[in-house]
Protein backbone atom coordinates (compact mmCIF):
# COMPACT_ATOMS: atom_id res chain seq x y z
CA UNK A 1 0.00 0.00 0.00
CA UNK A 2 1.62 3.22 -0.86
CA UNK A 3 -0.57 6.48 0.37
CA UNK A 4 -1.09 9.40 -2.59
CA UNK A 5 -3.14 11.51 -0.88
CA UNK A 6 -4.27 12.60 2.47
CA UNK A 7 -7.10 15.12 3.77
CA UNK A 8 -8.56 16.39 6.70
CA UNK A 9 -11.27 18.63 7.55
CA UNK A 10 -13.09 20.18 10.85
CA UNK A 11 -16.35 21.66 10.53
CA UNK A 12 -18.30 24.36 13.18
CA UNK A 13 -21.39 22.22 13.88
CA UNK A 14 -23.11 25.81 14.59
CA UNK A 15 -21.94 26.60 11.13
CA UNK A 16 -23.80 23.21 9.85
CA UNK A 17 -27.15 23.67 12.02
CA UNK A 18 -27.24 27.33 10.22
CA UNK A 19 -27.91 25.71 7.09
CA UNK A 20 -30.63 23.63 8.39
CA UNK A 21 -33.13 25.84 8.31
CA UNK A 22 -35.88 25.81 5.89
CA UNK A 23 -34.84 28.79 3.67
CA UNK A 24 -30.95 27.08 3.19
CA UNK A 25 -33.05 23.24 1.19
CA UNK A 26 -31.29 24.88 -2.18
CA UNK A 27 -27.65 25.06 -0.12
CA UNK A 28 -28.08 22.01 0.89
CA UNK A 29 -29.29 20.18 -2.10
CA UNK A 30 -26.06 21.70 -3.74
CA UNK A 31 -24.10 19.77 -1.14
CA UNK A 32 -25.50 16.70 -0.55
CA UNK A 33 -27.12 13.80 -2.20
CA UNK A 34 -30.49 12.75 -1.81
CA UNK A 35 -29.45 9.67 0.70
CA UNK A 36 -27.29 11.80 2.31
CA UNK A 37 -30.17 14.34 3.03
CA UNK A 38 -32.14 11.68 3.84
CA UNK A 39 -29.96 10.69 6.31
CA UNK A 40 -29.03 13.72 7.89
CA UNK A 41 -33.02 14.11 8.21
CA UNK A 42 -33.54 11.64 10.39
CA UNK A 43 -30.67 11.59 12.96
CA UNK A 44 -31.52 12.98 16.42
CA UNK A 45 -29.14 15.64 16.16
CA UNK A 46 -28.68 16.37 12.37
CA UNK A 47 -26.49 19.24 12.21
CA UNK A 48 -23.82 17.04 13.69
CA UNK A 49 -23.74 14.70 11.03
CA UNK A 50 -24.79 17.46 8.49
CA UNK A 51 -21.50 18.61 9.87
CA UNK A 52 -19.08 15.47 9.35
CA UNK A 53 -20.49 15.02 5.74
CA UNK A 54 -19.30 18.28 4.74
CA UNK A 55 -15.79 17.56 7.01
CA UNK A 56 -15.92 14.03 5.02
CA UNK A 57 -16.60 15.86 1.20
CA UNK A 58 -13.67 18.16 1.88
CA UNK A 59 -11.07 16.00 3.53
CA UNK A 60 -11.58 13.52 0.38
CA UNK A 61 -11.32 16.31 -1.67
CA UNK A 62 -8.18 17.52 -0.28
CA UNK A 63 -6.94 14.00 -0.49
CA UNK A 64 -7.46 14.09 -4.23
CA UNK A 65 -5.42 17.15 -4.92
CA UNK A 66 -2.51 15.24 -5.32
CA UNK A 67 -4.21 13.87 -8.64
CA UNK A 68 -4.90 15.39 -11.80
CA UNK A 69 -8.50 16.75 -12.54
CA UNK A 70 -9.22 16.64 -9.02
CA UNK A 71 -10.03 20.50 -8.50
CA UNK A 72 -13.05 19.76 -11.16
CA UNK A 73 -14.56 17.78 -8.57
CA UNK A 74 -18.26 18.91 -7.38
CA UNK A 75 -19.97 18.16 -4.04
CA UNK A 76 -22.04 15.76 -5.04
CA UNK A 77 -20.08 13.32 -6.95
CA UNK A 78 -18.30 12.61 -3.11
CA UNK A 79 -20.76 10.32 -1.53
CA UNK A 80 -20.68 9.61 2.56
CA UNK A 81 -22.26 6.05 2.92
CA UNK A 82 -22.24 4.11 5.94
CA UNK A 83 -21.66 0.34 5.83
CA UNK A 84 -23.68 -2.48 7.62
CA UNK A 85 -22.09 -1.78 10.78
CA UNK A 86 -22.34 1.62 10.52
CA UNK A 87 -18.46 1.90 8.82
CA UNK A 88 -18.13 5.29 6.98
CA UNK A 89 -16.60 5.00 3.20
CA UNK A 90 -16.82 6.91 0.11
CA UNK A 91 -18.85 6.48 -3.18
CA UNK A 92 -17.17 8.67 -5.65
CA UNK A 93 -19.79 9.84 -8.72
CA UNK A 94 -18.93 12.00 -12.42
CA UNK A 95 -15.01 13.47 -12.28
CA UNK A 96 -14.14 12.17 -8.85
CA UNK A 97 -14.44 8.31 -9.64
CA UNK A 98 -12.43 9.60 -13.04
CA UNK A 99 -9.64 11.05 -10.91
CA UNK A 100 -9.50 7.96 -9.00
CA UNK A 101 -9.53 5.74 -11.86
CA UNK A 102 -6.31 8.41 -13.09
CA UNK A 103 -4.92 6.92 -9.97
CA UNK A 104 -4.13 3.66 -10.55
CA UNK A 105 -7.90 2.68 -9.52
CA UNK A 106 -6.37 3.55 -5.75
CA UNK A 107 -8.93 3.27 -2.75
CA UNK A 108 -10.06 6.35 -0.41
CA UNK A 109 -10.07 5.36 3.96
CA UNK A 110 -12.42 7.53 6.04
CA UNK A 111 -12.97 8.20 9.13
CA UNK A 112 -15.05 10.25 10.83
CA UNK A 113 -15.69 11.77 14.32
CA UNK A 114 -17.90 14.40 15.70
CA UNK A 115 -19.13 16.29 19.45
CA UNK A 116 -21.46 18.78 20.02
CA UNK A 117 -19.00 21.06 18.72
CA UNK A 118 -17.30 20.09 15.71
CA UNK A 119 -17.09 17.15 13.52
CA UNK A 120 -13.26 15.84 11.84
CA UNK A 121 -12.86 13.80 8.89
CA UNK A 122 -9.98 12.21 7.96
CA UNK A 123 -9.14 10.90 4.38
CA UNK A 124 -6.37 8.60 3.10
CA UNK A 125 -5.94 8.01 -0.64
CA UNK A 126 -4.23 4.61 -0.80
CA UNK A 127 -2.95 3.54 -4.47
Amino acid sequence: MAVIGLGIDVVDVDRAEALLGPRRRRALDRLLTASELDYVNRMRYPARHLAVRLAAKEAVYKALQSLGGARAVGWREIEVVRGAHGKPSVMLHGQAARVLASGLGGRVHLSLTHSDLWAVAVAILED
